[in-house]
């Protein structure tokens, strides 16, 4: 029987993924520092575990090897660090979830539109850079320092019914409530995945001999504009949506920002249409 262990199993895809490694007969382990519940009973052994505390992680792992580690938990090259001098020579494979956002503004971009094997590294916690710079750090240093195989999962902004950032619902309901929702170019497009995408091509991945960064996305893009009257429909209110005002607003990018899947695509990996899901999504946050 193959093992996994999970750091950030406890919520949003993170439990999509511990759910498909079980349906894909793993013994999963969670690590978490077992502030929140989960919804797996006794299918999986949890470990006690600060994720970005080196000793603490050191002491958790001692004696245990598995064949995956996945990571939702990485958003820098200190992050990278612990990982690298913790479990080196405990797992054969290392899954992460890195971000669309390594990448500037751009359309259909593809992996090689952002280079961690030749960025700059520099050892940075989370708290000192961007969330930007901080996801491209930690690239840098596993795709330049790691000795164990590594794959970069690289996805925009997750979706789905257990999304506890409410981003898509903050749309939702400042439009049932009346209130401007503020973009910038109604024009620009954005890509998704769902929830249960992200954690089935995670488990997915990781049963391939494939190693480095890789874009996952539904199949197709929507504007901001579009968005809006999908969310008009399905609230049957009427949007008022600003370009002047800064208000908050999650989604409020100025140009065009998707990616090319194509090379997930090629490996096999059989991606779902934004357009079968999105608008039942909308549908079930208005409820």
């Amino acid at each position: 029987m193959k093992t996994a262990l999970v750091f950030g199993g406890t919520r949003f895809f993170g439990v999509n993924l511990v759910e498909d490694l079980l349906a894909r007969g793993m013994k999963v382990t969670v690590a978490t520092r077992q502030y929140s519940d989960d919804p797996f009973g006794d299918k999986v052994e949890r470990l006690k575990v600060d994720r970005f505390d080196m000793e603490s992680v050191e002491a958790a792992v001692q004696d245990r090897e598995w064949d995956v580690v996945f990571d939702q938990l990485c958003f820098s090259s200190n992050d990278a660090k612990i990982i690298a001098n913790t479990l080196e020579g405990k797992m054969r494979r290392y899954v992460f979830t890195s971000t669309l956002s390594v990448y500037d503004y751009g359309m259909k971009m593809t992996e090689e539109e952002f280079n961690p094997f030749t960025y700059e590294l520099n050892m940075v916690d989370r708290q000192e850079v961007s969330y930007q710079e901080g996801k491209r750090q930690a690239e840098a240093y596993f795709f330049q320092k790691a000795t164990f195989p590594v794959v970069a999962m690289r996805i925009p902004i997750v979706l789905g019914e257990q999304d506890y950032t409410e981003r898509l619902k903050y749309y939702v309901e400042s439009v049932k409530e009346g209130k401007k929702v503020y973009f910038p170019n109604l024009k620009a497009e954005m890509c998704f995945v769902h929830q249960k995408e992200a954690g089935e091509f995670l488990a997915w991945v990781a049963d391939t001999d494939f190693t480095g960064p890789i874009n996952v996305c539904a199949n197709g893009f929507i504007t901001m504009g579009a968005l809006m009257k999908l969310v008009s429909e399905k609230t049957t209110c009427d949007v008022n949506i600003t370009s002047e005002e800064q208000l908050e607003s999650p989604y409020a990018i100025k140009e065009t920002w998707t990616l090319n899947n194509e090379k997930a695509a090629r490996l096999g990996y059989k991606f779902t249409n934004l357009t079968n899901w999105l608008p039942e999504l909308i549908t079930y946050l208005s409820k």
